[in-house]
């Protein structure tokens, strides 16, 4: 584990080296006559990020200074840092980085990730950090189509509030019990917002049984294992489920359901 002194000089050294690279003209400044250094200067930067000048000194000269998620934001435009060096920002500065594995975070990896799925010859589907179906391919179409044929597909609407939901999940107590606790720390460790609340506010009022075990407090990871489903046309039908968390998309989890015995 990084000790904070070290975390302060290492944020230092790489708010200078960002600002270095910097040419004035590139963010809309003058060059304002020659300059012993290259790139913008401390008071430039600040003054894009709308902060104090001396505040910002003091965080480059690697000192005790607590910067708010919101300054942070703003520093990370100011430099036009990209989405995994706005990543390390937020990591020295051992703050939580409110667009880290936002719903739209891996938007623009979004059309690889659904065409990886339609490559699998296995029931495979996309799913955000609200656990929104974002992509899927043929095997999981047929597989889930009461659930993936709706308008804005999301699985936890469906397994709370489908009323056809128990009867084609094999064990759907136990599946939805835990369900919720993995719900409650995906939605935790991604520092819950607005959206997530109104979801969670849609299944306790919708679902006595999401309400109830919400408020036991459970929490666990997703993990995968045996999946059971009773289709209406092929019959019992077993899986093993492997998640995939893509580092270059986060907020996004492919799942794939591999066939096994019934």
């Amino acid at each position: 584990m990084i000790d904070s002194d070290t975390r302060r000089e290492r944020l230092g050294a790489f708010l200078r080296a960002h600002r270095a690279r910097l040419a004035p003209e590139h963010v809309g400044l003058p060059a304002g006559g020659r300059r012993r250094t290259p790139g913008l200067r401390r008071e430039e930067v600040a003054q894009l990020a709308g902060i104090s000048a001396t505040w910002y000194v003091r965080i480059e000269q690697g000192r005790e200074v607590a910067a708010s998620i919101s300054a942070l934001d703003r520093i990370a435009r100011a430099l036009r840092l990209t989405a995994a060096e706005r990543a390390h920002l937020f990591t020295l500065a051992d703050r939580h980085d409110p667009l880290a594995g936002a719903a739209g975070g891996g938007e623009d990896r979004l059309a690889s990730l659904r065409a990886s799925v339609m490559t699998m010859t296995a029931p495979a589907y996309i799913l955000d950090r609200r656990w929104n179906a974002r992509g899927w391919n043929p095997p999981a179409a047929r597989l889930f189509r009461d659930w993936l044929s709706a308008p804005d597909p999301n699985l936890l609407r469906y397994v709370f509030l489908d009323p056809a939901a128990p009867g084609f999940i094999v064990n759907w107590e136990d599946r939805a019990r835990r369900l919720v606790a993995e719900c409650r720390a995906d939605f935790a460790r991604q520092h819950e917002d607005d959206a997530g609340r109104t979801l969670i506010a849609e299944l306790r009022a919708g679902s006595p049984a999401f309400a109830a075990w919400w408020d036991e407090q459970h929490v666990l990871d997703p993990e995968g294992g045996e999946r059971r489903f009773l289709h209406p046309e092929d019959g019992p039908l077993a899986y093993e489920q492997v998640n995939f968390l893509p580092t270059a998309a986060p907020g996004f989890r492919i799942v794939l359901l591999l066939p096994r015995a019934a």
